[in-house]
């Protein structure tokens, strides 16, 4: 891959994470409940600061990809440190899609008579099944590295 590519897919990690920080940010303040609160009755909704919390696994996992996409710049992706980064990443998406769960359980069972929790439930489905691809994705490709790495040692030994 060259060096240009993997430099653009870095500044897309990096734009994606300024959007979400972004988004983290704006979402509270504009939510349709948060209308009449002062600033910090918002930001100090149990609910969003678990959403705050969630959210960790997703910026570990972009740094992750970052730091894969720094071993593929630097023709270092059969490495340990690659394999490494994979795992963790596997792990990061496993860690958001059962939290997007446990949001979606908690939401469909204490939402208010008023509120119709459809399209909170519909995006959760639809993350964490985003989530679930990214973890098995990660997982095909760290084993698939995994056995690259051992061949490459193998051989190293032998020459």
């Amino acid at each position: 891959m060259k060096k240009s590519s993997t430099i653009f897919l870095q500044v897309v990690i990096i734009l994606i994470g300024i959007v979400a920080i972004a988004m983290m940010i704006r979402f509270p303040l504009t939510e349709g409940r948060a209308a009449n609160l002062d600033l910090f009755s918002i930001y100090a909704d149990p609910f969003l600061i678990y959403g705050y919390l969630a959210s960790i696994a997703f910026f570990v996992a972009l740094y992750q990809a970052f730091k894969l996409l720094g071993y593929i710049g630097q023709n270092k992706v059969f490495s340990l440190n690659s394999v490494k980064t994979l795992r963790n990443i596997k792990y990061c998406a496993i860690v958001l899609g059962i939290s997007i769960v446990m949001g979606g359980v908690y939401i469909r069972i204490f939402h208010t008579e008023g509120d119709d929790p459809a399209g909170f439930l519909a995006v959760c489905i639809v993350t964490t099944f985003i989530s679930i691809v990214i973890a098995a994705a990660a997982a095909v490709f760290e084993k698939t590295l995994q056995s690259a790495v051992d061949i490459k040692s193998e051989n190293d030994l032998t020459v």
